[in-house]
């Protein structure tokens, strides 16, 4: 899948079949559901689902929670907007996901 076809699938009800959690709680975060968001990733015990984490705390302003969360996932605070953020981790996680 490409970032433009998962932007796009945003309109949907439902995430893309066949999608990581990681990126599922990322299309639950672009459709604006943060409680859903955050139910998945909170159990992925994976650094991309702890960077997803770091990335839902940091948008709901938690800094220090999300500092944790990006330690855990091996990164640190970008310098990005939350926009670019999201941009970044998906286009990161489906790369990751076509190897």
């Amino acid at each position: 899948m490409k970032p433009e076809q998962f932007k796009a699938s945003l309109t949907d009800d439902n995430p893309p079949a066949g999608i990581t959690l990681s990126l599922a709680a990322l299309w639950y975060a672009g459709k604006g559901d943060w409680e859903q968001a955050h139910t998945i990733a909170q159990d992925i015990p994976t650094r991309d689902g702890s960077w997803v984490h770091a990335y839902l705390h940091r948008q709901e302003g938690d800094q220090w929670n999300a500092d944790y969360w990006y330690n855990r996932a091996g990164k640190s605070r970008p310098l990005l907007t939350l926009e670019e953020e999201w941009d970044s981790m998906v286009h990161a996680m489906l790369s990751a996901s076509v190897k």
